[in-house]
């Protein structure tokens, strides 16, 4: 544990228990939400379903990036991961993003998907709420997320037909915002 960095963040007025608490349930939605888009992305065929399945492999790519970034901070913080798989998933921060009844639906699939960003977008947006101007390293690494996860959002909203984002999606480049966390 990096006990300066704690003490440091204590010092700012964050309540450090509750903040790891919140970075390994965000953790926790990481891992699991790349599992879930695991099972999505096989899932996406067909015509509309190729037309996805490129972008919610990024999202997933991410999200894995996303999960490996923040495990150092949560150990910094004197915070640890589950000890075990079934508790981690189930103290997940988001509901699971499951196959839907009708997995050729490719409207249901991205609509699984556009909500699984939604809950990433109000958890990190709440992180970074609590450590600005507080804690500089938790709320760069999670304003760095956040920024990924808006534009997962605007990429499966604009497949619904809820209008223009004006973000593109990335080519052979992964974690733009994030990467520097991972070096």
């Amino acid at each position: 544990m990096a006990q300066v960095a704690r003490e440091m963040v204590e010092r700012a007025g964050v309540n450090v228990n509750q903040l790891v608490e919140l970075l390994v349930k965000n953790a926790g939605a990481e891992l699991t939400t790349f599992y879930y888009y695991t099972i999505l992305r096989v899932n996406l065929i067909g015509l509309e379903g190729e037309g996805i399945k490129e972008i919610a492999e990024t999202a997933r790519i991410e999200d894995r990036n996303h999960f490996e970034a923040l495990v150092p901070r949560i150990y910094e913080l004197g915070g640890a991961l589950p000890g075990n798989m079934k508790d981690f998933h189930d103290l997940s921060a988001c509901p699971p993003a499951s196959l839907p009844k009708d997995p050729t639906k490719t409207h249901d699939m991205l609509k699984v998907l556009v909500e699984a960003e939604r809950c990433a977008v109000r958890g990190y947006t709440h992180i970074c709420n609590l450590t600005a101007g507080k804690d500089h390293r938790t709320y760069d690494l999670c304003l760095a997320i956040l920024n990924e996860e808006i534009e997962h959002e605007s990429w499966f909203s604009e497949f619904l037909g809820e209008g223009p984002s004006g973000h593109f999606m990335r080519r052979g480049e992964t974690s733009p915002f994030v990467g520097k966390f991972l070096r």
